[in-house]
């Protein structure tokens, strides 16, 4: 298999690809969040699955390519793309650095995303129950662990309806 710039170059682009759909999953996410809509988040949960498998499946496919360039110049496997780059023609040098730090710009956006959403979804489930608490109040207990930390319980009867 092939380890010249090129193929390493088409690597990145295939990831950056597959971040940019990995974001913009994670924004319909968040569209339909805020939409309230339950039916579209869990019909995104799949596909936000499998983006992140291709996501990281590319990735490690270019992390692969690039052990392999570092091992065909002598150079230690464990290198970065950052620290390689010398090998490779001068004029290709801004393409890859660009690619690098668009990569690394979406991977950011990716994670901000996730992480909004997650604290989205949290608080979603905590309203849904304090709704249940104040229907059923005597169906939840609350318990202290050791360190003090609350946990809250519900009745078998009112998981079984719930």
């Amino acid at each position: 298999m092939s380890t010249s710039w090129e193929f390493i170059t088409e690597c990145l682009r295939n990831e950056l690809q597959e971040y940019g759909a990995l974001l913009g999953l994670f924004e319909d996410q968040q569209a339909n969040l805020l939409r309230r809509d339950a039916d579209a988040v869990l019909a995104l949960a799949n596909s936000l699955e499998e983006q992140v498998r291709r996501a990281h499946d590319v990735r490690e496919h270019r992390e692969q390519a690039v052990r392999r360039f570092a091992s065909s110049i002598a150079e230690p496997k464990d290198s970065t793309l950052r620290q390689l780059i010398h090998h490779f023609p001068a004029e290709v040098h801004p393409l890859i650095i660009a690619l690098i730090d668009e990569i690394n710009h979406l991977i950011h956006r990716v994670r901000r995303g996730a992480r909004q959403n997650q604290v989205m979804l949290a608080r979603t489930v905590e309203a849904h129950e304090e709704v249940l608490r104040m229907l059923r109040p005597d169906s939840f207990t609350k318990t202290y662990s050791p360190s003090g930390a609350v946990a809250h319980a519900s009745s078998p009867a009112w998981q079984a309806a719930g």
